[in-house]
């Protein structure tokens, strides 16, 4: 279960705040027993690029044998 403070991966774009599927953010509070989550979406530097409240199924977590991208938010 994803719990707070949590690495996780968007699995969906949200335009709405400039997030594509495979941003990262960590996870600030847990809904509903793990239905929904709060996450902050940060640029490399430390500015916050959105903080949204989202579905479980819009996020999963993070894979030990994964690797950090980087891109420009537009």
């Amino acid at each position: 279960m994803i719990k707070e403070l949590d690495r996780v991966a968007l699995t969906t774009e949200l335009p709405e705040h400039r997030l594509q599927p495979g941003d990262v953010g960590t996870v600030v509070s847990v809904h509903q027993a793990g239905q929904g989550y709060t996450v902050e979406f940060l640029t490399v530097s430390g500015t916050t690029v959105a903080i949204a409240t989202l579905p479980a199924d819009a996020i999963r977590p993070v894979r030990p044998r994964e690797i950090a991208h980087v891109r420009e938010v537009a």
